[in-house]
C-alpha cells in the first residue's frame, strides 16, 4: 500500500476528521498566488482535476502554516 504524502495526509484530516472551514490553501494561478477556504478549493479544483496538488503552495488552520512548498516564502 502506498504512503499518503504530507499534503494529502493534511487534506484528508481536514475534510474526514476536522472541520474543514477552519482551513485555507493558497495556490499559484498563473503570475498570482490565490488564497481561498478549503471546501472552496476542493470544488474548484474538482478533486485536483482542475487544479492540481503541484501547484498548492501553502495550507493553513487559522493562523497556522501546516504546509508550505519547498522555496515558497511569500504570500
Amino acid at each position: 500500500m502506498a504512503r499518503k504524502g504530507r499534503l494529502e495526509e493534511i487534506f484528508s484530516k481536514a475534510l474526514y476528521a476536522d472541520d474543514g472551514a477552519l482551513y485555507s490553501v493558497s495556490y499559484r494561478d498563473f503570475e498570482h498566488i490565490v488564497e481561498v477556504p478549503l471546501l472552496e478549493f476542493v470544488e474548484l479544483s474538482e478533486n485536483f482535476q482542475v487544479i492540481p496538488h503541484n501547484r498548492v503552495v501553502l495550507v493553513k488552520k487559522g493562523g497556522q502554516i501546516l504546509y508550505r512548498k519547498h522555496g515558497f516564502s511569500t504570500l
